[in-house]
Formats: C-alpha cells, sequence, structure tokens
C-alpha cells in the first residue's frame, strides 16, 4: 500500500481548480485510490454564500466526498487558526480512511497555513478587545502607522484597509511575539510528508474578461436574492463574510448607496485585484507543477501514483 498524499489544487479566482479537483478525484479512483476533496475558499465556509462564491452544488459532486463547505453561519468570525485544526482534522481522518486528500481553493494564507508548518502565536482575548475599540473610534489608519512604526515588513504585507488583520498584527506584537504578516515562513517546511501542489493559472489577458463576465453571471443568477436572505440572517453585521467581495457590493445595492452598475463595476475591479495577489501569493510555492485546467489531463498529474511510499 503506498502512503496517502495531501493534494492541493490552488490559483487564482476563475481559474478551473473546481472542475480540476474533481477530475483529479476521478483520475485517482481510476488508479486505484479513493480521494474526498476539502476546501480552502475562505468564503465557501459560509452556509447560504453559494452564488457569489462559485460554490459547486451539491448534484455537481459526482459523488465525491466534500468537507468544509457550509461550516459556519454568516454571523461566525473565519479564522486562520480555527480552519487550519479544522481542516487538519479532516485530512488526518480522510487518510486514516485510506484516501488521498484534495485541499481546493484560492484564499492563500488558508492553504498556506495547512501545508507548511505554520504555528500561530496564542491569542489575548481582552488585549483584542481594547484594539478593537481603539479601531472603532480611531479608524484602521491610525493603527496601521502604529503597526508600521513597530514592524514595517509586517505592515507592508497588510492592507491598511484590513482593521483586521492590523488588529491581529499588533495583538501579536504586544505579545512580544513575531508576526509572519501572512507571508511563508523563509525556509518553510511541509505539514504533511506526502503533499503535491498543482496550480492553476490563465493569461492574464484571457483571464480579465472571464472574471468580468462571471461578476455579471452572478447578479444575474440572482446574487441579489442570495444576499438578501442572507441580510436577514445578520450577513450585515458579519465582519468577515459581510466584506466578502461581490456580497459587500450587493449590501451597498439593497441600502441604496449603489446602483447596479456601481456595484458590478466595483465587483469587477475587486475581483481583478484579488485574482493579482493570489498569482502573486501562490507563485511563491516552489514546490507547484503550474497547468492550465482547461486542457491538462488530470491522469498525467497522477502518472506516478502508485511509486509513491
Amino acid at each position: 500500500m503506498t502512503a496517502p498524499v495531501l493534494w492541493a489544487v490552488v490559483g487564482a479566482t476563475g481559474t478551473g481548480k473546481t472542475g480540476l479537483s474533481l477530475d483529479l478525484a476521478d483520475a485517482l479512483d481510476a488508479r486505484g485510490r479513493r480521494a474526498e476533496i476539502i476546501n480552502a475558499d475562505a468564503m465557501q465556509l459560509y452556509r447560504g454564500m453559494d452564488i457569489g462564491t462559485a460554490k459547486i452544488p451539491l448534484a455537481e459532486r459526482r459523488g465525491i466526498p466534500h468537507h468544509l463547505f457550509d461550516a459556519l453561519a454568516v454571523t461566525d468570525e473565519a479564522a486562520v487558526a480555527w480552519y487550519q485544526d479544522a481542516a487538519r482534522t479532516a485530512i488526518r481522518g480522510i487518510h486514516g480512511r485510506g484516501a488521498d486528500a484534495i485541499l481546493v481553493g484560492g484564499s492563500g494564507l488558508y492553504v498556506s497555513s495547512v501545508l507548511w508548518d505554520f504555528r500561530f502565536p496564542p491569542r489575548d482575548e481582552a488585549l483584542r478587545a481594547r484594539l478593537e475599540a481603539e479601531l472603532e473610534a480611531a479608524g484602521a489608519g491610525a493603527l496601521y502607522a502604529r503597526l508600521r512604526e513597530a514592524d514595517p515588513v509586517a505592515a507592508g504585507r497588510i492592507d491598511p484597509r484590513n482593521g483586521r488583520r492590523v488588529v491581529r498584527a499588533l495583538e501579536v506584537l504586544a505579545q512580544g511575539g513575531e508576526t509572519h504578516g501572512g507571508a511563508l515562513p523563509d525556509a518553510p517546511e511541509f505539514w504533511h510528508p506526502h503533499t503535491r501542489i498543482v496550480a492553476t493559472a490563465i493569461d492574464r489577458d484571457e483571464l480579465v474578461p472571464m472574471l468580468d463576465a462571471r461578476v455579471e453571471r452572478m447578479w444575474e443568477q440572482g446574487l441579489i436574492d442570495e444576499v438578501r436572505a442572507l441580510r436577514a440572517d445578520g450577513l450585515e453585521w458579519s465582519a468577515t463574510a459581510g466584506r466578502a467581495i461581490g456580497y459587500a457590493q450587493a449590501l451597498g445595492q439593497l441600502r441604496g448607496a449603489l446602483t447596479r452598475d456601481e456595484a458590478v463595476g466595483e465587483t469587477q475591479a475587486l475581483t481583478r485585484r484579488y485574482a493579482r495577489r493570489q498569482v502573486s501569493w501562490f507563485r511563491r510555492y516552489a514546490d507547484a507543477v503550474w497547468v492550465d485546467a482547461r486542457s491538462v489531463d488530470a491522469e498525467s498529474l497522477t502518472s506516478d501514483a502508485g511509486e509513491r511510499a
């Protein structure tokens, strides 16, 4: 028997990760290796956030077990440390059943927290509460200026507008720790010894119009109705889900702060920007095999599956 493998299918939004993960599972099955899929998209963790996250419907999952989809309510706060534990627990269970695990998604820090030997610093709830009160009173800019003075490297890796990330970095520093600032360790080591990374890519000149069209389809498929229903469940007050690309803009449209065209245009611009950040993140994965999911033969990715020890 060969050892179970941890696969990761990663890449920018809209580059075909979901379809490739299914094809990979089928290709492994054809070689006598069962596989199960684990979500690594932070927003697909949320129940009801389907259209705006391009979540694969149950009917299209080909009978392959899927994990960590719809794991949270929109009022829950997704945290990387929580996700790391949940995903690794799922992987251990899958491997315990003698199957390969396929981690699929584009949330870079979430993926990295599972693949590499990340150790997260402890939390201080009282300190966190004080910093969040400062954030509410003074705004992200003031706290970011403090972070930039205390740790310019970490500050350079964090969006100044992302108050949650700024607060977390200050919390870690105040406890005497060093924040990775959302970056890979200098010399990362795999958490699991049998890890394979497949990264999907599409030339940006092709990808941008595809992403713009995808956002248009989200509105055509009923994103506003989806967000209206989630609003009743507390989406508008969520520090995480309510700020997701597309969902924040749809909320703005429902409030009358944005027209439909403005909401779509803003979502398209943010999606393009996010895709650029994803590409930059995953390009640092030295062990990744880069493919075009539209043309790659998934079976070729498993050609040495029977040789792994």
